[in-house]
């Protein structure tokens, strides 16, 4: 990725990965009827939240963890030709380990 992108507080950006593009029987999917992927890469994290009394939590997460997110979670935008979601840390559903 040629820009560097640093979440704040307990944000993360994630490179969701590519969905098949053709059912178990052979059937291509139109781009119409695809759906929105909800497994992804983490790339970067923020520092984390602060807590009431201003100690620093940091996150579960760290970049290269593979995870599952909620399905409408997050903000998507394009840096360069990769498409990238930011999302809090609350949005992150598991771990695929």
């Amino acid at each position: 990725m040629a820009i560097n992108l640093e979440p704040l507080a307990d944000r993360v950006v994630v490179r969701p990965l590519k969905k098949e593009e053709v059912t178990k029987g052979g059937i291509l999917i139109p781009d119409t009827a695809k759906e929105r992927p909800q497994e992804g890469e983490v790339i970067a994290v923020g520092p984390g939240r602060l807590d009431d009394k201003g100690k620093r939590i940091t996150l579960e997460v760290k970049a290269g963890d593979k995870i599952l997110f909620a399905k409408f979670a997050g903000t998507e935008f394009k840096a360069d030709e990769d498409e990238l979601i930011v999302l809090r840390e609350s949005d992150i559903l598991a771990r695929i380990t």
